[in-house]
């Protein structure tokens, strides 16, 4: 006697099509934010502003986040998992800790160039918001660790060492988006990064700009909505000006 299968439950589909529901006006809340956080600073932005970017009611808005401090910590974690979940697998292939820490370094801040939306948010907002308990503090730290305890580089401490590289990732990335850079400046910033945790000159330099086939996209949810740039070539510094000599004039006869 075959049995028949049970008539699907209304109930199941109603509550799976709200979730679905739901999880779309907070990932359309979370694109919104980012272009108002961008625009205004995480400081000035108030939620007026993104409910008219959103196209969502009040209501709508406090049924996902609280305060606008909220919704800053769920986009700039959401984004940075997005990005590290293509990342962080590239990295995992390398057995050197010193590699895994430049060649993660390198992507993190290739894909802000990439993306400078997402770059301009990093920078607004600050390593506080965008990194400190992040999933790039965490993975930054456990290659950091590695690297330390196996004598490859010298720190006092774990701390000390992901601070300085945190610090030159989010510093390099507001350089890079606003003022003139070549286009290895990531490179550059590993290079002398490495020399000062120990490693020799020409192995520093090795490693720093050992060939890495990064992601060209990320393709989390957010970023599918963001449209990347082509990364700028090796271009030149502006020269620097040097004062016109001033030749002596004539002087003229008493």
């Amino acid at each position: 006697m075959t049995r028949t299968a049970a008539p699907p439950d209304p109930e199941d589909h109603r509550v799976r099509v709200g979730a679905q529901r739901r999880e779309k006006t907070r990932l359309r809340l979370l694109e919104s934010a980012l272009a108002v956080f961008t625009a205004k600073g995480p400081d000035a932005a108030v939620i007026d502003d993104f409910i008219a970017a959103a196209g969502v009611s009040r209501g709508t808005f406090y049924n996902h986040f609280k305060t606008t401090n909220e919704l800053l910590l769920a986009l700039a974690t959401a984004m940075s998992d997005e990005v590290l979940q293509v990342v962080d697998p590239i990295v995992l292939k390398l057995d050197d800790p010193v590699a895994r820490v430049a060649a993660g370094t390198r992507m993190y801040m290739q894909t802000a160039l990439r993306y400078p939306l997402w770059g301009g948010f990093l920078t607004r907002v600050g390593t506080r918001i965008a990194a400190r308990g992040q999933l790039i503090d965490a993975y930054l730290s456990r290659d950091l660790a590695t690297a330390l305890r196996s004598g490859r580089l010298h720190a006092d401490n774990v701390l000390v060492a992901r601070d300085i590289v945190l610090g030159a990732i989010f510093y390099g990335i507001e350089t890079m988006l606003t003022e003139p850079t070549r286009g290895d400046h990531p490179e550059h910033i590993l290079q002398s990064l490495l020399v000062g945790f120990g490693l020799p000159p020409d192995e520093a330099k090795a490693i720093a700009f050992m060939p890495i086939t990064g992601p060209q996209t990320v393709g989390g949810p957010i970023f599918s909505g963001l449209q990347p740039v082509a990364l700028p070539g090796k271009r030149r510094l502006p020269p620097q000006r040097t004062p016109a000599r001033k030749t002596p004039g004539r002087t003229r006869a008493a």
